[in-house]
């Protein structure tokens, strides 16, 4: 059965340690107090493209061969991962074209733009965006770096979990952001890997949550994409999931899914009290805490996976207010 090894975490790890930060983890001392052990926050959101993703976009493309980057690179996107490619093909002079869906935040469209990607808006879902670049596959020669069904996606967001355990070596539980799985599995293949008794647990929204429903199903499924504060958690998983749906199966010890409400009492503890700002994919492992939806022995690590937010709608939240559903696709 494929996989993604420990060893291949850390030679990612050397592929790409010049191409992006060692985000800091710092202790919170509020919701330490909370919760009564120590939480600690992995700053990842202070990633130089705002999120995780541009670890495994790094370590994928650095992975190219000359004849691959000189065709281009082409994935499907809600928007983290496209502004990462944009911003790793761009240090190598390479194409790179981005497919999103309409429900693509228009902040992480114009991002993605100003790093000089071509953008393609098809349909209303990310399974409808991943149709053209199978096309442009097809018809172009692009070579296709999917979000997170690939190893180098995977061993790259793993980068994550190897600086987890050598900043918080006793951490007792890990809450990863669980949408595709790419992250949630290299972070629990390497967590695992070096401490195997430390759970791993996913967190998502309620609103479209694939993963969560495939691993119910025990296979991979379709599910409705909806608009939602954690934008970044949306999309399928891929009904021929080769890679992160078994990992997630195998290696996360539970999955919790969080509403609306929970997302934005998150977004607005990471900023009244954490003075983060972060998007709602980057507040669920707060709002997890604060929801009392995950029991916290020992130490804990919450992954602040983004902060690529529309600050319109993070004015709004932080205010009290919580905006509509069709505001979270604004």
């Amino acid at each position: 059965m494929a996989t993604v090894t420990l060893g291949d975490i850390r030679a990612a790890r050397e592929r790409i340690a010049d191409k992006v930060e060692r985000t800091s983890t710092v202790l919170s001392a509020g919701l330490s107090e909370r919760m009564d052990v120590p939480i600690h926050l992995k700053l990842e959101h202070r990633q130089i493209t705002g999120s995780f993703k541009l670890r495994g976009a790094s370590n994928a493309v650095a992975s190219l061969d000359a004849e691959e980057k000189a065709r281009g690179v082409v994935a499907a996107s809600t928007g983290n991962h496209g502004r990462a490619l944009a911003h790793a093909a761009k240090l190598e002079d390479m194409r790179a074209v981005i497919c999103m869906s309409r429900l693509v935040p228009k902040n992480k469209l114009d991002e993605i733009r100003r790093l000089g990607a071509e953008i393609r808006i098809v349909g209303n879902s990310q399974d409808d965006a991943q149709q053209e670049v199978e096309r442009l596959v097809a018809e172009e020669g692009l070579v296709m770096l999917p979000p997170f069904d690939h190893p180098a996606i995977i061993a790259g967001q793993g980068t994550l979990g190897l600086e987890i355990i050598e900043q918080v070596p006793n951490a007792a539980l890990v809450l990863v952001q669980l949408s595709g799985g790419g992250l949630a599995s290299g972070v629990a293949a390497a967590v695992k890997g070096i401490r195997p008794g430390t759970k791993v647990v996913g967190i998502s929204m309620a609103r479209g949550a694939a993963m969560k429903a495939s691993l119910d199903a025990g296979r991979p499924v379709l599910v409705e994409e909806l608009p939602t504060l954690a934008d970044s958690l949306g999309g399928g998983i891929g009904l021929d999931n080769r890679l992160t749906f078994t990992m997630c199966r195998d290696l996360l010890d539970d999955v919790v899914l969080l509403s609306e409400d929970e997302i934005a009492a998150g977004i607005r503890h990471a900023y009244e009290q954490e003075r983060e700002i972060v998007e709602g994919a980057g507040a669920v492992g707060i709002a997890a805490l604060l929801a009392g939806k995950v029991k916290a022995e020992g130490p804990v690590v919450v992954l602040l996976s983004g902060r690529n937010i529309d600050m319109q709608l993070h004015r709004k939240i932080v205010c009290g207010e919580i905006p509509s559903i069709s505001e979270c696709a604004a």
